[in-house]
């Protein structure tokens, strides 16, 4: 998705620079939704709310002047890193993948015979409640996923593996073509022992048909932050543009992420 346009004078990372409040360097908005793209493919419909300054964003990382309390920032990390509490429906069971811009992930999974539901959002990261703007920083550490629910008795956590897998390509640390950073990072995040076997044995046959090193992480799942309602679903809606794109079970249709 696009990032929303702000001041660059304004922008948190900016300001955290400033400060010397962050951990390290983060890439800058290189984004599919990127300034550094070779064409500008479009922005992102615009929310109807204004982001929230940018010391608002400092003061969730405990980091809102120069003393601000480690305690806090600490806290935030800890409920972000926290596990999935969400339950899935009976007979369903979670997955979550994170394979670059999650519109078209998204889509690719909504095919899968056997999903019962899909919902693109951000985790992995150390910020609770993070804003899409946050995410944008590349100073949160979190990534753009997606969590599938699937019925177990119609579709099994090897089909998943096999469209993420397809999806994408997992030897291209941090970035997806021109998308840039580390909310797109290659990453399987499991809910159960079972699911965590699967996808190493996958990430091991994956590996044999590649001459270059995987990157792509295999994590516990953890705590699941819903993005925007404007991302949800965003490619079958039809994106920006209006074009929409099938979500029917089985669909074959090549997928335009951009919309």
């Amino acid at each position: 998705m696009p990032p929303l346009l702000t001041s660059p004078a304004s922008s948190p990372l900016r300001l955290a620079s400033r400060l010397g409040a962050l951990h390290g360097p983060g890439p800058l908005l290189d984004h599919h939704h990127h300034r550094a793209a070779a064409s500008v493919h479009f922005l992102a419909p615009r929310r109807k709310t204004r982001p929230a300054p940018a010391m608002s964003w400092l003061g969730k990382l405990g980091l809102s002047g120069l003393g601000g309390s480690p305690r806090a920032s600490e806290a935030s990390a800890a409920l972000a890193q926290g596990p999935d509490e969400d339950q899935p429906a009976p007979g369903n069971e979670f997955a979550q993948f994170g394979a670059g811009c999650f519109w078209g992930v998204e889509l690719a999974f909504q095919r899968v015979p056997g999903v019962t539901r899909t919902e693109v959002g951000y985790s992995q990261g150390n910020l609770h409640e993070p804003t899409y703007e946050d995410v944008c920083t590349g100073a949160t550490n979190h990534n753009e996923v997606v969590r599938v629910q699937y019925d177990t008795a119609a579709c099994k956590f090897d089909d998943l593996l096999d469209v993420f897998w397809a999806r994408h390509d997992p030897t291209t640390p941090n970035r997806q073509g021109n998308d840039v950073g580390t909310q797109y990072r290659s990453g399987i995040y499991y809910y159960t022992p079972e699911q965590e076997k699967a996808a190493r044995e996958s990430l091991e046959k994956q590996q044999k048909l590649l001459n270059r090193k995987i990157v792509t992480e295999i994590l516990p799942a953890k705590r699941f932050y819903r993005a925007e309602e404007y991302h949800q679903q965003y490619l079958e809606k039809g994106g920006r543009f209006g074009f929409r794109q099938s979500a029917a079970k089985g669909c074959n249709d090549p997928i335009r992420c951009y919309g």
